[in-house]
Parts: structure tokens; C-alpha cells; sequence
């Protein structure tokens, strides 16, 4: 069973240096010890003066095999520009770890954010955090589990609001899988989070993907993508958004970034991130 740390040890812990101007950042907290694995950590940057701020739950991207909860993508050009960005919207930001693909298969890492929505609630006094306003945000391999957050969640893992920025919604969908070996599907970053070939388990692979989970009660949802991503074909943002909407959810927004590749390449990433920020204050603030 996950343990979370002790709340006396999480207020030990909050007693750090900001990183994230404006904002009270506790950072490198454990959220959840799980025997025989790392613990895994997150930093929360409320806003100074706070005291129930509205929260983005970011989940970093990384083929579900790199990156960790510091991070964002190399070509952004301001760092942190995300996290600040949400700040001076006035909401708090909770980046988090989660397990990798190398050190656990599929559904750890959809446990692990899971652990992380249960853990921010849990302490949401202490964070300063409005635990009945939670958003789960994401890019690429993050954005998939913060899709299947949005449509999975219940309860303590339920969230008000997603943002899915060039995020996977469809395991199966993409161009190179046909020109794989089997060896070779199996090492890509969707074989390896898997730890089976489609083939050999398909409903293994459809539970694994957002979009075979759409359903009338999604909550406000942002699907923004370049429209010329070479990693993450657009249309899986296309599709997914097309899915919500025939499944009757009402809130849906498709945003199209003319000429940006993945993680907004080639773009000025500052603008659609704006829009993801003001998306995020709007529906987190109804």
C-alpha cells in the first residue's frame, strides 16, 4: 500500500526558498513511498497571499520514459515559463514525478498521478490549495494522463478542469507504428509504457488510451496542439475533440496552433500557453 509522508514532516519540508516569483514554492515533497521504488516528489508554488488558491495539477511530458517534475520543454524559451505564467493568474501550481516507463509498466503512472490528486486534497489547508478547485494539465506523454485523469477520475481524483496540450489520446495512433517490427514497436516510448504488443493484448492498449473513455460528464477540457506536430499527429487532439463532443460533453475547446510542431516548435510558445492559462483561471474560477 502508498504511505504518504507525515504531516509533520511535509511542514518541515515547506520551509524552502521560492523558485517561482510570486508564489510561496514548497518543493521536493513526497507524495507517496511505495516499497521497493524511489519516493516520489512534487513542488507546489501557491501564490503570496493565498489561501485557498485554485490548482493546476502539471504532469511533464517525456515518452513517459524522461523528464521529471522540474521540467519543461528545452526550446521554451523563458524558464519556468509555465508555472509562471499560472502564478500571475493567480492560481497554484502542483508539478509532480511520477514512475517511468523503465522502472514500471502501465497503469503505475496513472496510480502515481492518481496518489498525487489524493495527496494535494489531503493536505489542501496546509498547501494552501482549494481542494473542490483541481485541474490536472499536461504535454505530450503528461497530457495523456492528465486526459485519463479528467475522464477517469472520481472523487479525491476527480478534476474541475483539463488541459491537454499535444497530448496522446490514442496509443495505437500513430504513423511510424505500421513500419515497426514487433521488436521495434515494443521498444518505442508506447511499447515500452505497455509492456505488450497491441497485438498480443489489445484491451490492454484501448483501456490505456483517453479516448476510449469519453463520456457526457468530461469536465471542461482544452485540447491545444500544433497543427503541423510531427510527434504527436494533431489529429489525435482532432479526434479526441470530435469524440467529447459526440459523447455529449458540453465544454470542449479544439485550439489549432497554425505551424507549430511539437511543444509548440517553430511558434512563440508564450501565446498558446497564455491561452491554456486562461482557459484554466476561467474554468477553475466558475
Amino acid at each position: 500500500m502508498p504511505t504518504s509522508r507525515p504531516v509533520a514532516a511535509l511542514e518541515g519540508a515547506l520551509d524552502v526558498p521560492a523558485v517561482v516569483p510570486g508564489a510561496v514554492c514548497h518543493r521536493g515533497v513526497t507524495y507517496v513511498a511505495r516499497e521497493g521504488y524511489r519516493p516520489l516528489l512534487m513542488d507546489v508554488h501557491v501564490p503570496l497571499g493565498a489561501t485557498a488558491a485554485p490548482c493546476v495539477l502539471w504532469i511533464h511530458g517525456g515518452a513517459w520514459w524522461s523528464g521529471d517534475r522540474r521540467e519543461q520543454p528545452s526550446n521554451w524559451r523563458r524558464p519556468g515559463v509555465l508555472f509562471s505564467l499560472l502564478v500571475e493568474a493567480g492560481l497554484a501550481v502542483a508539478t509532480v514525478d511520477y514512475r517511468l516507463s523503465r522502472e514500471a509498466a502501465w497503469p503505475a503512472q496513472y496510480e502515481d498521478v492518481a496518489e498525487a490528486l489524493r495527496f494535494l486534497r489531503a493536505h489542501a489547508d496546509l498547501l494552501r490549495v482549494d481542494p473542490a478547485r483541481v485541474a490536472a494539465a499536461g504535454d505530450s506523454a503528461g497530457g495523456h494522463l492528465a486526459a485519463m485523469l479528467a475522464l477517469r477520475g472520481t472523487g479525491p481524483t476527480a478534476v474541475q478542469a483539463a488541459a491537454l496540450l499535444y497530448a496522446v489520446t490514442d496509443l495505437r495512433d500513430f504513423d511510424v507504428s505500421a513500419t515497426l517490427s514487433p521488436e521495434e514497436l515494443l521498444a518505442s516510448p508506447e511499447g515500452l509504457l505497455m509492456g505488450v504488443l497491441p497485438d498480443d493484448d489489445p484491451d490492454r492498449w484501448t483501456d490505456a488510451s483517453p479516448i476510449s473513455h469519453v463520456h457526457a460528464d468530461a469536465p471542461p477540457t482544452l485540447l491545444i496542439t500544433g497543427d503541423t506536430d510531427l510527434v504527436v499527429p494533431a489529429r489525435q487532439s482532432v479526434r479526441m475533440h470530435e469524440a467529447l463532443v459526440a459523447a455529449g460533453a458540453e465544454d470542449v475547446v479544439l485550439d489549432l496552433v497554425p505551424g507549430a510542431d511539437h511543444c509548440f516548435g517553430g511558434v512563440d510558445e508564450e501565446e498558446p500557453l497564455r491561452r491554456t492559462v486562461a482557459f484554466l483561471a476561467d474554468r477553475l474560477r466558475r
